[in-house]
């Protein structure tokens, strides 16, 4: 057996053939200059739209973190820079298609110079670059490899185009040579229950038809496994469905101590599920790929579609997350030497007090029309002079229950003084390890500082949920950490209210609170902290 090594991304183990995605198109032989210089930049002007408005028709089907990426990905085969920068090539005589490469091959440049979280992102303009070229050249876009069984996904990275539209049936499981275990690819997987392995550089000498056993939990891939550990995998696997389907119900401990479950949407629907409500309602689908802000009747709209998914449920929408990588034209302005330090979240409220405002009264008039139990939370809070603020913004508008998310040390030091001014707090922990580690969390070779066990994120978050104890108010988890069955009991113990998850990890969770009392839950929180 040949053992490769990579980043866990999407728990679960299974076993099956390789398929390696379809290679980017080819740049033949470059030609002379143009003739036609007028027709050329036609050409590519409208490759690039048709990238975009390809991009916006696979959004529309979706929903959640998949909608939002797509929407981000459309908005960028549009940025005006992209235009510009072929405009510049045709000028200078260069062809459609070699415009398009010279165009995006700048900017990826600009944004691996600036490294970490950015860097990352150039992956997703070469993905745009390459679908653009071949528009351009009339040929198929890179894509999903075509197969008449299901099988292991491998590829170098994964564009947002083509993880968010993976099919779950076909696909039994992904591996890439880059990423990070939030990336793109992480992300979606999770979501879709699809077992992924990231940064595994050695999957680069796998080929087409290797069979494959990966573990989506240690990070692990092995090539022609032996067939007794195969047959052994998925005996567990059937044990573990089995177990999955004996609970149902509220989240709650063996003895019956409530640990709400609930879920992480983004989009203007979500499918109803088991869950008991939404602990985070994203709305950053509503701001991306836009060159103003959407009005109060839109927001009122968007919001009430997911409101009435979730009638007499709680629903806890976030306010505007926007910044670092999801740059809004009409709130942030200028460039950042680090946008992730910069003005993003509730800082663009600051910056932006009309912004805020509008969204907020949409959230009410929303909340008016439906009977969720809406709440609403700010991000990036910093201050308790922040978290008063936004209350006493929220609270003006009519709206009841306000919070803040916790992901910054700072807030997390103060919990005690940030609980006394708002009704609940709730923890971003993707975020909270990026700050508090100095590790950009899309950045693949970081990934063991971004590990949710890490000791110093226990401690902050175990801090947070005593100063919500003292205060007799609900602490819950919004980020990757919250879907984590083995976190679950530790973090119950700890104090925690509620966890809020993609809807697949829902059943994994509760059945891992339902095999522990709260006494237990409490011994194992007390032993992963002194652990450390």
């Amino acid at each position: 057996m040949d053992e490769l090594i990579g980043s866990p991304a999407s728990p679960g183990s299974v076993f099956g053939p390789v398929a390696r995605m379809s290679a980017p198109p080819a740049l033949p032989e470059r030609p002379g200059s143009a003739d036609d210089a007028p027709a050329e930049l036609a050409r590519a002007v409208a490759a690039l739209l048709a990238v975009s408005e390809d991009l916006k028709r696979r959004a529309e089907p979706l929903t959640g973190e998949a909608r939002d990426i797509l929407e981000v990905q459309a908005a960028l085969a549009a940025d005006p820079a992209i235009e510009d920068g072929v405009r510049s090539a045709v000028e200078a005589g260069s062809p459609a298609a070699w415009a398009v490469r010279d165009s995006f091959d700048v900017q990826i440049g600009k944004l691996a110079a600036l490294g970490g979280y950015l860097a990352e992102r150039t992956t997703d303009l070469a993905d745009l670059r390459d679908r653009a070229i071949a528009s351009v050249l009339g040929l198929a876009p890179p894509g999903l490899p075509v197969s008449d069984k299901p099988y292991v996904l491998v590829s170098a990275d994964l564009a947002p185009a083509d993880t968010v539209t993976l099919d779950a049936a076909q696909v039994l499981a992904i591996v890439t040579e880059k990423g990070g275990p939030t990336s793109h690819t992480a992300i979606v997987a999770r979501a879709l229950g699809i077992p992924a392995v990231v940064a595994c550089a050695a999957a680069a000498g796998l080929a087409d038809g290797d069979e494959v056993l990966v573990d989506g939990t240690a990070g692990t891939v092995v090539r022609d496994p032996d067939p007794t550990v195969v047959a052994e995998v998925e005996r567990q696997a059937s044990l573990a469905r089995a177990e999955l389907a004996r609970h149902s119900g509220p989240g709650s401990t063996k003895d019956g101590h409530p640990v709400k479950l609930l879920l992480n949407v983004g989009g203007a629907a979500v499918p109803s599920s088991d869950a008991e409500g939404v602990g985070l309602f994203r709305t950053e689908f509503l701001f991306l790929d836009r060159t103003e802000a959407p009005t109060v009747d839109e927001q009122r709209s968007a919001y009430g579609k997911v409101f009435a998914e979730f009638g007499g449920r709680p629903v806890v929408i976030r306010t505007l997350d926007a910044g670092a990588d999801k740059p809004v034209p009409f709130a942030n302005t200028g460039d950042e030497p680090n946008p992730a330090l910069g003005v993003r979240g509730y800082r663009i409220g600051v910056r932006k007090p009309a912004l805020l405002e509008a969204q907020l009264q949409a959230i009410a008039l929303a909340a008016g029309d439906h009977d969720a139990r809406v709440q609403v939370m700010a991000p990036m809070i910093a201050t308790p002079a922040e978290a008063a603020e936004f209350a006493r913004l929220a609270r003006a508008q009519g709206i009841s229950r306000v919070g803040v998310m916790i992901e910054i040390p700072a807030a997390a030091i103060l919990a005690d003084a940030i609980l006394a001014e708002v009704d609940f707090v709730s923890i971003g922990t993707n975020d909270l390890s990026q700050y508090t580690f100095a590790a950009d969390r899309m950045l693949g070779e970081l990934g063991p500082l971004l590990d949710p066990w890490q000791p110093a994120l226990l401690h902050l978050v175990s801090r947070v949920a005593e100063a919500g104890t003292r205060a007799g108010k609900p602490v819950g988890i919004c980020g990757e950490a919250a879907s984590d069955p083995g976190l679950a009991p530790i973090f119950a113990g700890m104090g925690i209210t509620s966890l809020s998850m993609s809807a697949p990890a829902v059943p994994a969770v509760r059945a891992a609170l339902r095999t522990k009392t709260l006494a237990e839950c409490r011994d194992l929180a007390a032993a992963a902290l002194k652990g450390s």
